[in-house]
């Protein structure tokens, strides 16, 4: 098969909005992380030394999710990728919940070494470094928080061996910026965790509960942990190429069926909101290729599209 010169197979959504905000979102938490770090050796603060460190996991995921934007800018173009570096944002996005799960993992494991070894709690330090971490997490979210933006393009190629390629789509949704996404939740849990440990220490300082911080590290933990299964089963099937569901399958051949035996169909995500479908048809009739993408013209969540006819035999 020979694609134009003019033929594109760039899906990967620009996403230089979503790039700016996770900097500066990197730039506020590494500054925190300092300052905590830097005034826990000084006053001799374990918690304001844990909560810096902790600060340094989520930047961490946050240069995963920088490197996946500006890998994915550089070689849009490139010829090595078959249909383009839309999946590299996905990508990202499984890696930030894999980081995201171990630190909830680890939070776990630290929770209930304290219920059962308690530790000193200086809890004026704890309620300030809480409230910093808050305060900072916060301004986070509204950084990354969701932005509504539509898109719309299409163009189709033909060429001339009886296959069909065809990009047609008109959408006005948000895309599904996976990368942006797992930067959002990491901050949001941190926000989650803030939250927690301000109930728990002012608990533990007027009522003397310190078993509460322990408990609340737990809880904290069970949600973030929850919240990244659900990061992870929204991208690990488009890293998997998993066909789309049934129905829609269904559905196309319905469409097709009175004119053509569908012999194969495939139809995956090739990005976060492109699919690309491959059929095969066999067929006794004149009907041409052009005929046929008009048929599945109506299935605007294709928007790569082969078609291969062969002779019903």
């Amino acid at each position: 098969m020979h694609l134009s010169p003019e033929h594109n197979h760039d899906f990967c959504a620009k996403q230089s909005s979503g790039e700016k905000r996770t900097l500066y979102v990197l730039i506020l938490t590494l500054t925190a992380m300092v300052v905590e770090i830097v005034s826990g050796t000084i006053f001799g603060s374990m918690a304001l030394l844990a909560d810096g460190w902790h600060m340094g996991t989520h930047a961490a995921a946050f240069c995963i999710t920088l490197f996946a934007y500006r890998y994915a800018r550089k070689h849009a173009h490139s010829d090595k990728f078959s249909f383009g570096t839309g999946k590299v944002s996905v990508l990202g996005g499984y890696t930030s919940a894999i980081v995201l799960g171990v630190v909830a993992l680890l939070m776990m494991v630290e929770s209930i070494n304290r219920l059962f070894s308690p530790l000193t709690i200086q809890f004026n330090e704890a309620i300030m470094v809480a409230f910093l971490g808050l305060a900072v997490n916060v301004v986070s979210i509204f950084l990354l928080g969701d932005h509504h933006h539509g898109h719309a393009h299409s163009h189709d190629h033909t060429d001339d061996h009886s296959h069909s390629k065809n990009h047609s789509h008109s959408e006005s949704h948000t895309p599904h910026d996976h990368n942006l996404r797992a930067a959002y939740m990491h901050v949001l849990a941190d926000a989650l965790t803030s939250v927690l440990a301000i109930v728990a220490l002012v608990f533990g300082k007027f009522y003397g509960w310190h078993w509460l911080d322990a408990v609340m590290g737990m809880v904290g933990a069970v949600v973030i942990i929850k919240w990244t299964w659900g990061l992870m089963k929204q991208t690990s099937p488009v890293l998997l190429d998993e066909n789309i569901d049934q129905s829609y399958r269904h559905s196309i051949k319905e469409a097709l069926s009175p004119y053509a035996q569908v012999q194969d169909i495939h139809i995956w995500k090739i990005s976060g909101d492109h699919y690309c479908a491959a059929i095969a048809l066999a067929s006794d009739n004149d009907k041409t290729v052009a005929e046929y993408k008009i048929l599945l013209a109506k299935f605007d969540k294709i928007h790569h599209l082969t078609l291969e006819l062969n002779p019903l035999s």
